[in-house]
């Protein structure tokens, strides 16, 4: 089920917005004010942990480690005291393969509804072997 995001805030409905086009355009669309230019990110891999700092930086991380375009499904959005919380998918085509990831990201803003510190916990890529694998193995009770 996808959440919708009407009932928040605009200043949070518009910071998730921009953020989803940023995923999906692999940081080729940031909207202005999307981060702050002292901006912080501490990524959470299943093997490997990252942090970036400065919202140019963030971007440009974006692009050198998930370059590929896609599809970004919310499955959650949660208004924090201080930003948000959301839980979603991507999914993406790489080598003629379809890729896909769950993730959970935290997102505090400032005054002016940039983000100033994100956190992103990511399951890591599954690809179309893995993604076959889980559903022969496993039966969700829901998507």
């Amino acid at each position: 089920m996808t959440t919708s995001t009407d009932a928040l805030a605009p200043s949070v409905q518009r910071s998730v917005a921009d953020f989803v086009t940023f995923l999906e355009t692999s940081g080729e669309n940031v909207a202005d004010g999307l981060f702050a230019p002292d901006a912080f990110a501490d990524l959470t891999f299943p093997t490997w942990r990252v942090q970036v700092e400065g919202g140019e930086a963030l971007v440009e991380a974006r692009r050198k480690m998930h370059p590929q375009k896609g599809a970004v499904r919310l499955e959650k959005v949660v208004a924090t005291a201080c930003g948000w919380a959301v839980k979603l998918e991507e999914s993406w085509e790489d080598g003629g393969e379809q890729w896909y990831c769950r993730e959970g990201f935290i997102a505090d803003l400032d005054e002016q509804g940039r983000i100033v510190d994100f956190t992103l916990y990511c399951t890591g890529d599954w690809d179309e072997a893995r993604v076959a694998e889980h559903a022969r193995a496993v039966t969700l009770l829901r998507r």
